[in-house]
C-alpha cells in the first residue's frame, strides 16, 4: 500500500514538473499538431484510405512486435518496406492529399454555403420541371465524403450546373437518363453514375431502383440526394439512409441550402415537418 502511494507521489510530481517546464510554444505546437490530425482523419472518413490507413499502421505495429520478439526475416521484410514508408503514402494517398492541399487556401476545411446557391436554385429549378413531366432523375450532392470511388464507368463532366444541362441528361431518350448525377464542389462533376442499392428491408416496397440508389448510397456517405419519381412525379430526399417523400420544391430548396451549408440545426426531417406545417397555414 505505501509502493502505491509513493508512486502516485512520484507520478503526480512528475505531472506537476512537465506542467511548469511546458512552454507557450510546446502548448501550441501540440495544439496544431492536434489539429491537423483531425482534419487528416475528417477527410478520410468512411473512405477507402482510411482502410489502407489502418492496414499500414498494423504493418507498423507488427514491424515493432518482430523487433521485440526477435523474428528476424519478418522485421527484414517490414524494415525494407517501411524505409520508403513516405513516397507509399504519396502514392497511395495521393487524391486525399490533393483534396486537403487544394482546401488550405479556402475558408479553413469548410465549404461556403454562397458556393452552392446558385447551384441549388438551377437544380430546384430542374427537378420541379422533371416532376411536372414525370421524369425520372436522382442528383446527388456530395459533402465531406468523397464520392470518386463511384464513378467508374461514368461520364465526366466538371460542368457549370444548370437547369439545361440537367434537363437535357435525364431525357428519356438520353443514354445517361438511368444513372446519377453527382454534383460536387459546386459543378456537375458526372452523369451515369451507377450507386449501391440498399438492401434495408424496412423501404417501402413500391420505390423503384433511384430511390434505392438514393438511400443506399446515403447509408454509406454523408451524401444527399434528390429523386424525381417518373411514376408519381413526386420529389424525394434522402439523407443519412432515411427517405422523405413527396416534398414541394420550396421545402426542397430550403432544406438543401441548411444541408449543403453545414449548419447546426435541428434535425433535416424535423426541419421538412415544420416547413410543411408552416406551408399548411399560409
Amino acid at each position: 500500500m505505501e509502493q502505491i502511494k509513493e508512486l502516485s507521489s512520484i507520478s503526480f510530481e512528475n505531472l506537476i514538473f512537465f506542467f511548469k517546464s511546458l512552454r507557450v510554444s510546446d502548448a501550441l505546437d501540440i495544439l496544431i499538431v492536434g489539429y491537423i490530425i483531425y482534419r487528416i482523419l475528417l477527410l478520410i472518413q468512411g473512405t477507402r484510405a482510411l482502410q489502407m490507413l489502418a492496414g499500414l499502421g498494423f504493418l507498423v505495429f507488427l514491424y515493432f512486435f518482430s523487433e521485440i520478439f526477435q523474428l528476424l526475416t519478418l522485421n527484414w521484410i517490414l524494415h525494407t518496406f517501411l524505409s520508403s514508408i513516405l513516397i507509399l503514402v504519396i502514392i497511395i494517398f495521393q487524391d486525399d492529399i490533393r483534396r486537403a492541399l487544394a482546401q488550405i487556401g479556402t475558408v479553413p476545411f469548410t465549404k461556403i454555403q454562397q458556393e452552392y446557391s446558385y447551384g441549388i436554385e438551377e437544380v430546384v429549378k430542374a427537378v420541379s420541371l422533371m416532376a411536372e413531366k414525370k421524369i425520372g432523375a436522382l442528383i446527388v450532392f456530395e459533402r465531406e465524403i468523397s464520392l470518386k470511388d463511384y464513378l467508374e464507368g461514368a461520364v465526366i463532366l466538371e460542368s457549370k450546373i444548370s437547369e439545361e444541362l440537367l434537363l437535357s441528361i435525364f431525357n428519356p431518350k438520353s443514354p445517361l437518363h438511368d444513372g446519377a448525377v453527382i454534383i460536387s464542389d459546386g459543378k456537375v462533376l458526372a452523369a451515369g453514375v451507377v450507386l449501391p442499392l440498399s438492401t434495408n428491408p424496412d423501404i417501402a416496397k413500391d420505390l423503384g431502383t433511384r430511390h434505392r440508389a438514393a438511400v443506399g448510397i446515403t447509408e454509406i456517405t454523408d451524401a444527399v440526394a434528390v429523386i424525381v419519381s417518373e411514376e408519381k412525379g413526386q420529389i424525394s430526399l434522402a439523407v443519412s439512409g432515411k427517405i422523405t417523400r413527396d416534398i414541394t420544391p420550396a421545402t426542397l430548396r430550403k432544406i438543401l441550402s441548411q444541408l449543403l451549408g453545414f449548419e447546426t440545426r435541428s434535425p433535416w426531417w424535423k426541419r421538412i415537418k415544420r416547413t410543411r406545417e408552416a406551408e399548411k397555414r399560409t
